[in-house]
């Protein structure tokens, strides 16, 4: 199934109810979008054979683990030739301080949302990795002082427009 396909009504419930609670057993979620269980499990499976759903997750508060400290940075490139951003986007994938990263238009090519414990924590990662790969011509940084809103839910409009809902269909033995 294309995943540009568009998804209907009771597929966009299906998602909502999922970001907001992924725990939900599939005889609650068919409760909540009016469907049996049977037809229920098979669009959530179809929605995750598409590729729509492309994993569930614990969301896990960043301070009670001791990771106060939210970085944001800019990173301009030297070059911006397709070897570089390669070499920085594999770099930066092998390190779980980086939550983020943004191939941007604008000021920066990157853009790189960090989480560490303290200033010092920060000042390693900054001085032990990224300083040193290759390529990179400025780096600038931004603490955040407090989140004011973060969210992981996506906002799925409900004038999206309605085809055939996402689902793999089965060939009846006959």
């Amino acid at each position: 199934m294309d995943r540009s396909q568009s998804l209907d009504g009771i597929d966009r419930r299906i998602l909502q109810f999922l970001q907001q609670n992924a725990r939900l057993s599939t005889a609650e979620l068919a409760q909540k979008v009016g469907l049996s269980v049977s037809p229920a499990w098979r669009r959530v499976r179809a929605l995750e054979e598409a590729g729509v759903i492309t994993g569930y997750q614990a969301l896990v508060d960043p301070a009670s683990v001791g990771l106060r400290v939210s970085v944001f940075i800019h990173v301009s490139l030297e070059k911006q030739i397709e070897v570089a951003l390669e070499s920085f986007e594999a770099a930066v994938r092998r390190r779980p301080e980086v939550m983020e990263c943004y191939l941007m238009t604008g000021d920066a090519d990157y853009l790189l949302r960090v989480v560490v414990p303290d200033l010092a924590a920060y000042e390693r990662f900054l001085m032990d990795h990224l300083t040193r790969i290759r390529g990179i011509a400025s780096i600038k940084s931004s603490f955040a002082l407090r989140a004011v809103k973060h969210g992981s839910e996506l906002p799925l409009p409900e004038d999206l427009p309605e085809t055939k809902p996402v689902r793999k269909m089965r060939r009846r033995a006959g």
